[in-house]
């Protein structure tokens, strides 16, 4: 799976998902499939992962003229972020009663991040956001909006690039490539 970071928000980078899924089989990859606008893409490679990275960033920028970052995960990495879930449900469930806005997210980074890098974002953490790193993975509890959210706004102080998304992208993700496997 392929997570692209920074793409369709705020009318830049923008990409059609039609169109990504094309370059993505021109690369040779098979069963692509695309979820929603974030840059959310589903195939089957057998590459190694290094390999795999460059192909895709380049295959986007020759076919849509600007750099993206890629964050790649397989299958059973996914499951393990949805089932490696930090956050007891009592504190989710005690955030979600304050806000009628998404609170659970989840980061994704290229590379674990550096113990300078989770220095200086520690700063940003604080009783409104709660973060918990585990590997190349950075979860993201809110109790108040994302968007106003110093921590949220403050990842790149991890010094890798990233691409967050909420829970229930999340979980959705999970459930077609369970569908897909099923699909052998």
């Amino acid at each position: 799976m392929a997570l692209l970071r920074g793409i369709n928000v705020g009318g830049k980078n923008m990409i059609k998902m039609a169109e990504l899924k094309k370059v993505f089989e021109g690369l040779g990859l098979n069963s692509v499939q695309t979820y929603i606008q974030s840059g959310n893409v589903l195939f089957r490679s057998d590459e190694k992962i290094g390999d795999l990275r460059t192909l895709i960033e380049s295959g986007i920028e020759e076919g849509f003229g600007f750099k993206v970052d890629v964050i790649l995960r397989t299958a059973a990495e996914l499951r393990e972020i949805v089932a490696g879930n930090p956050f007891s449900q009592e504190e989710i469930d005690a955030v979600e009663a304050l806000s009628d806005k998404e609170c659970m997210y989840v980061g994704m980074l290229q590379d674990k991040p550096a113990l300078e890098g989770i220095e200086r974002l520690s700063a940003y953490q604080n009783d409104h956001d709660k973060y918990v790193i585990k590997g190349a993975e950075i979860y993201l509890l809110f109790d108040q909006s994302v968007r106003n959210s110093k921590l949220a706004n403050s990842l790149h102080k991890l010094g890798v690039p990233v691409t967050v998304r909420n829970w229930k992208t999340m979980n959705k993700l999970v459930a077609l490539v369970q569908e897909m496997e099923n699909q052998k």
